[in-house]
């Protein structure tokens, strides 16, 4: 029997406006169904769900990693536990102004130092504080992945039966919209268009039009939530969903580190 499915849109400050959205699904050869849709309002809730809900593989939208390049300059451990541990150690006011004098010192055009992933993913760096904040989702997030006991695909083994990989709901976004917007948290941005590509999407994943050759199962009520969320969580849950999907597919396939390449670097992610 496969493991369960998630893909989690993760907020590294969750609120009743904001919650944490956990998509939670099944493979089916090649079809990824939705089950449902649950949103924490709380760190403290996602720490909870992390340790009564085990045996699954997971996305998650946010970074496991520090780009090496900052790791190695900061003189931080280039082990990815003994590092993390450092990270998780310090306030949010410690990190940023120690990345606020990185990124400083650094010429015009080269201020944040990059994961290789981030060119291939097209994503935010991980030591980046503001717009979007991801490296507080890492602060946030990893440890306490770590302390429920999920292993880290490509990072650390982890003693619990839950494996979590990355995930860029983005990444498959645009292969179906290309870099139409289809969200936003401030209401007099939601629009039409945002409306329409989302229908774009779900349209999309539905017929399996992305790299990842699966397609998304979806009843009539679940296309209707996904659509209406007009902040696009909803809907970054599932892309994650279908990437975890994939990772399963994969490690059923045979591959190793569920689909991940064999030189993938998992002490800074770099």
């Amino acid at each position: 029997m496969l493991p369960k499915l998630v893909g989690c849109d993760f907020s590294s400050s969750p609120g009743k406006r904001k919650p944490i959205v956990v998509a939670h699904g099944s493979l089916h050869r090649v079809t990824v169904v939705l089950d449902r849709l649950e949103k924490i309002s709380t760190l403290d809730g996602f720490s909870a769900w992390l340790v009564q809900s085990p045996g699954w593989v997971g996305g998650f939208d946010f970074p496991f990693g520090l780009p090496r390049e900052l790791v190695t300059e900061l003189g931080w451990p280039s082990d990815w536990n003994e590092c993390m541990q450092q990270y998780a150690a310090q306030s949010r006011d410690e990190i940023k102004a120690i990345f606020k004098a990185f990124y400083n010192r650094r010429p015009k055009g080269q201020k944040f130092a990059h994961r290789a992933c981030d060119r291939y993913a097209g994503s935010s760096p991980s030591m980046k504080w503001v717009n979007p904040p991801v490296a507080w989702m890492l602060h946030a997030g990893v440890p306490r992945l770590l302390a429920a006991g999920v292993g880290m695909v490509g990072q650390c083994g982890g003693s619990g039966s839950s494996k979590a990989l990355e995930a860029y709901p983005g990444l498959l976004a645009r292969e179906i919209i290309g870099r139409r917007s289809y969200k936003s948290d401030t209401q007099s941005k939601q629009t039409g268009d945002r409306l329409i590509a989302r229908k774009d999407i779900i349209t999309g994943l539905e017929a399996g039009r992305t790299r990842l050759g699966l397609r998304v199962k979806l009843s009539h009520a679940q296309r209707d939530a996904l659509t209406e969320d007009a902040s696009g969580d909803s809907l970054d849950a599932v892309l994650c969903l279908l990437q975890a999907a994939w990772g399963l597919h994969q490690s059923v396939l045979g591959a190793p580190l569920f689909g991940l390449p064999s030189d993938f670097d998992w002490r800074a992610g770099s």
